[in-house]
């Protein structure tokens, strides 16, 4: 007497035609329709793990971690340079949720840069800022724009240490006048100092030491 077998249920064919389409793992380069490409790791059908993405139209380079579907991790962002026509490291560091996160190094100019932390694209926390005309600042940030307790050292050699809100000087400081060897000690309101004490510092070794020394609270001179 011949058995009968129950047949496997067969799933439609769109079902096993979309599972073949599944991007999962590493493939060769991925095309999109706008011309931007991607060469990488996947994971259902999203960008995980490492890879390289190339934007058409701004033809920025990201090389790097990715996790469904988003730069997290350590990554490295390009951008052409329009003079040289070479590629130049923008940003260095790391990435969650798409947006820079963590340490990392960005790079402004040929002579500008910031090393430090960062918090959804902004840097935030303690970070060291190069400036282009020879200036560096040291100490925390938030908003992008130095605040809390920093330093910064001019091009002179000059520096003022102490609190700032906004990006600019607020509250109690010390700026140091090497130049002129004096030191004033005092309050500040938006980058403008409101009241101190100047008194000299360094004037034997100043390079541009003020013609008569600041005389002494009581002095008869």
């Amino acid at each position: 007497m011949p058995v009968s077998k129950c047949l496997k249920k067969s799933e439609p064919l769109r079902k096993e035609w979309e599972k073949k389409a599944q991007k999962n793992g590493p493939r060769r380069q991925v095309y999109a329709v706008n011309g931007d490409r991607y060469l990488g790791e996947w994971k259902d059908n999203m960008k995980h793990g490492k890879g390289t993405q190339i934007w058409k139209k701004k033809g920025a380079i990201y090389e790097g971690d990715w996790k469904f579907g988003k730069r997290d991790g350590y990554g490295t962002l390009s951008l052409p340079d329009q003079e040289t026509g070479k590629y130049r490291k923008a940003y260095s560091g790391w990435w969650k949720g798409d947006k820079k996160s963590g340490y990392g190094i960005q790079f402004f100019g040929p002579k500008e840069y910031y090393e430090g932390e960062w918090c959804g694209n902004q840097r935030s926390g303690w970070g060291r800022m190069y400036y282009s005309n020879g200036n560096i600042y040291e100490g925390q940030w938030r908003n992008d724009k130095p605040d809390g307790e920093g330093m910064l050292r001019l091009k002179n050699g000059n520096r003022y240490e102490g609190y700032w809100q906004r990006g600019l000087k607020n509250g109690s400081g010390r700026f140091f006048h090497l130049d002129h060897g004096q030191l004033f000690e005092g309050f500040w309101v938006d980058d403008v100092a409101k009241c101190g004490t100047m008194i000299d510092f360094g004037r034997d070794e100043a390079p541009e030491p003020t013609q008569f020394p600041i005389p002494e609270v009581g002095s008869s001179h």
